[in-house]
């Protein structure tokens, strides 16, 4: 149980880091011509999009255990990697 609370912490910490970045990249756009603000809202709204349903899983994985905990937390992992990959991507069209 306890590496499951690790678990569930350490990906509480990076949404929360994540949250922040995708802030920053609204903040930015404040610089942006007016077609390019549509563009990248369209971007910044994905990225929320896709923290909303890994907040979902976390809630999700809260509440499994056992087997279904691995299960979930497999699921987790790949939506995971699904934002870092769209933040990383979004952050290298905002510079």
């Amino acid at each position: 149980m306890e590496l499951h609370k690790e678990y569930k912490e350490k990906m509480s910490a990076q949404l929360k880091e994540w949250s922040a970045q995708v802030n920053l990249l609204e903040a930015k756009m404040d610089n942006f011509t007016a077609d390019m603000k549509i563009m990248r809202a369209e971007e910044i709204q994905a990225l929320r999009a896709k923290q909303h349903a890994v907040a979902d899983k976390m809630k999700e994985l809260s509440k499994a255990s056992g087997e279904a905990w691995d299960q979930v937390r497999i699921a987790a992992d790949k939506m995971w990697d699904d934002l870092k990959t769209g933040l990383t991507d979004a952050q290298s069209k905002f510079k």
